[in-house]
Parts: structure tokens; C-alpha cells; sequence
């Protein structure tokens, strides 16, 4: 039994640190996650690719819950992920493998239409919490991946409060640090939650870029982060924002202005890209 899918990953709009609500938006770079299963209770073995020493936890958790779910008993197997994006780099790995485990493990099931994507989802933040790899339970990362597109959520009950299709390119800075999201001062960003909630309003009525603006100075801010990079972007932009806990800041906009702005990020120490956003969300392949 044998399934593979491929998720995309994801850019803030709102930090859900704050108050529980989230926003966060799908790009054109995935994580790709191969699942087999064989008749054998020897447990679930994860591995990441180019990375020995990874936490594997979570892909396995996510095999394991969904052959609880859906499986027959005395099932086994090997779950393998690759990925174009850097682990805890703020532009949501960790949903996005989780979402193309899930549903590779209902391809290799042959069970594929027993769940909702959505449901799909939520499967994997609550796998993601269960193994204490995310702080606010990132069900708006996680949705924005599954389904594409924007997504707005009430991460405090998994509910989805809005997903609208975009059309945007992007640019993405990458440093070469890392920041695990687990590991964030939720105490300070709890702080700034007047500021999260006028970003919350400004995203449910659609002013997406204006809202990671004011997240990224926000953000930037409460955790510590220097807002020089959304300054240079704003030369040539409305939206641009600290993506997650950091490190990685995210500009949209027209490919022209995004091409400037990269001029200046590319001073930087790390990777710096261009992208687009994506509207389909987590396939099976």
C-alpha cells in the first residue's frame, strides 16, 4: 500500500499568536510526503529527506492517526518527506507536511474520500499539537496549505472563517537562521492583540496586503525581529510582512516592484526568491 502528495507551502497575513485568529496564504513551493504500509504492527518510521537529525515525530504521528481512523489493525509503514522549503523557516513546513502525510496515508488506504479536506486538516494540527510542534495549533496554516488560497481562522476551535482565491507573486526571504514557532514568547505577542485585531478586520474585508503590513511591524516588534526588510519593501509595495515566527519575510505585489525589493534583500545573508501564490492546495499525486 503505497500513496504520495504534495502540499504547498504558506505566508502570514496574521499572526495568530495574538488572540487565536490567523490568517496565512498558499505559495508555489511544497513539501511532498511518500507513505508505505505493509501488514506488519512494527509501528511508523518517518524520515526527512536531507535531514538525519529531524524530528520526525510529527509525519509519523499523522500515519499513525489516520490508519487508527481508517486502517485495518496490524498496519506498519514508512512515511518520507521532501521538501523546496527550509525547516522552521516561518513559511509553514511543518502544515504543509503534515497536510501531504494525511493525504498520503488515505491514498495508500485507498480511502481517500473518507474525509473532508478540511477534516484533513484538522487531523494534522491535531497530530502537530500532540507532539508540541506548534504554539497556537496553526489550523490557519494547515488550511491555507490544504485548500490554497487565503484562509482566515478561528484557531481556538479550528473553524474556518473565510478562504478567497488570489492571484499574487511573491517574494520570500529566507535567512539562514532558524525559528521554531513552539519556541515563541506568546506572552509578548499577546500583548499586541489591539494590533492583531485591526489586522483581523482589515483581512476580513479582503485588504490582505494592508493587513500583513501592520502584522509585520507588529510581529516584528513583539518578537524581536528587525522591520528594516519591510521598510526596503515598502518602497515598491503595500504588502509585506514577517511570515509566522519568523525568520522569513514575505513581500506580494507586481513581479516588477517584487524584482526591486529582491535587489535589496538580496544584500542579505540567505536565499531570496520569487514565487506565486497557489489556489489548489494539497494534491495527491
Amino acid at each position: 500500500m503505497q500513496g504520495k502528495a504534495s502540499a504547498p507551502a504558506a505566508g502570514t497575513v496574521l499572526n495568530a499568536l495574538s488572540t487565536g485568529v490567523g490568517s496565512a496564504f498558499a505559495i508555489d513551493e511544497y513539501t511532498t510526503a511518500t507513505v508505505e504500509l505493509s501488514e506488519d504492527d512494527g509501528g511508523f518510521e518517518g524520515d526527512v529527506e536531507d535531514e538525519p537529525d529531524a524530528d520526525t515525530r510529527l509525519i509519523e504521528t499523522c500515519v499513525e492517526y489516520v490508519v487508527d481512523a481508517h486502517g485495518p489493525d496490524d498496519v506498519g509503514g514508512t512515511v518520507r518527506t521532501e521538501s523546496d522549503v527550509q525547516m522552521a523557516s516561518g513559511l509553514k513546513s511543518s502544515s504543509a507536511a503534515a497536510n501531504a502525510t494525511v493525504l498520503a496515508t488515505l491514498d495508500a488506504l485507498g480511502k481517500s474520500d473518507r474525509m473532508t479536506r478540511e477534516d484533513a486538516a484538522r487531523l494534522g494540527v491535531m497530530a502537530a499539537r500532540d507532539v508540541g510542534v506548534t504554539a497556537t495549533g496553526a489550523f490557519d496554516d494547515a488550511s491555507a496549505s490544504m485548500l490554497g488560497g487565503v484562509t482566515i481562522t478561528d484557531n481556538d476551535d479550528d473553524d474556518l472563517l473565510s478562504r478567497e482565491e488570489v492571484d499574487w507573486d511573491v517574494l520570500v526571504w529566507t535567512p539562514p537562521e532558524q525559528s521554531f514557532s513552539a519556541d515563541a514568547d506568546i506572552r509578548r505577542c499577546q500583548q499586541i492583540a489591539p494590533m492583531a485585531r485591526l489586522v483581523e478586520d482589515l483581512a476580513l474585508s479582503s485588504e490582505y496586503q494592508r493587513a500583513m503590513t501592520v502584522n509585520g511591524f507588529a510581529f516584528c516588534a513583539a518578537l524581536g525581529f528587525d522591520p528594516e526588510p519591510l521598510v526596503e519593501g515598502l518602497r515598491q509595495v503595500e504588502g509585506v510582512s514577517l511570515s509566522g515566527t519568523g525568520p522569513s519575510f514575505t513581500a506580494v505585489g507586481e513581479r516588477p516592484a517584487l524584482e526591486q525589493v529582491r535587489e535589496y534583500w538580496s544584500e542579505r545573508p540567505g536565499r531570496t526568491w520569487l514565487t506565486t501564490t497557489q489556489t489548489e492546495g494539497t494534491q495527491i499525486l
